[in-house]
């Protein structure tokens, strides 16, 4: 909670362009928990520094802008971005060929669930882009609908637990198990949609 205090501050003394640019830093490796992040931009909207539903577009864009990021520098340099000293440092080689090697195995379903998986999302992004095996805007399709998912509930999470610390940390405990349900049932309505849409199709 020490990291969620710290953020709170900053947060409050520089307002949205601290949080999206503390994304975008997420977003390229850094070790700074976006959950945490999130949660953090949720509770200066609490206690009146912000507006909780600007602070949750400001998030979506900051959390798409930086996986988008990832997912062009790989599309671009590819492996030879395993030669640059940050991104060796966050995925060495042996690292980067699992990575090409359960991207070629899952595909699409490993993009849309990289976004409840702290610590492999860059991995995931860059190798995505890497591959050229998907096209930029189904990546964006598939984060968007994943990031639809967390970026609200974190937020809005922290934004009702601003001024109720103890259960805002209880719940940020439990958080990453409770997107996990959230991502299944999101997966579950996408499903039905499309076996309706097939079936109208056929019909």
């Amino acid at each position: 909670m020490d990291l969620l205090e710290r953020l709170i501050t900053f947060f409050a003394d520089h307002g949205y362009v601290a949080v999206f640019m503390a994304l975008l830093l997420c977003g390229a490796g850094l070790p700074l928990p976006e959950d945490i992040t999130l949660v953090a931009g949720g509770v200066i909207a609490g206690l009146g520094y912000a507006d909780v539903h600007i602070m949750a577009a400001v998030t979506m864009v900051g959390v798409l802008a930086g996986d988008a990021g990832m997912f062009l520098l790989g599309h671009h340099y590819g492996v030879h971005m395993l030669q640059w000293k940050p991104v060796s440092w966050l995925m060495p080689p042996r690292r980067y060929a699992k990575m090409q090697d359960k991207f070629a195995r899952y595909g699409n379903r490993l993009m849309f669930f990289a976004r409840f998986l702290p610590g492999m999302r860059t991995a995931v992004f860059i190798t995505a882009g890497a591959t050229h095996r998907v096209s930029f805007w189904r990546f964006l399709l598939l984060d968007g609908l994943a990031a639809l998912v967390s970026v609200p509930f974190w937020v809005y999470l922290g934004y009702f637990g601003a001024n109720r610390r103890e259960w805002l940390g209880m719940w940020i405990q439990r958080g990453q198990h409770s997107l996990w349900l959230l991502g299944a049932v999101a997966v579950l309505v996408l499903l039905l949609w499309w076996w309706r849409r097939r079936r109208n199709a056929e019909a």
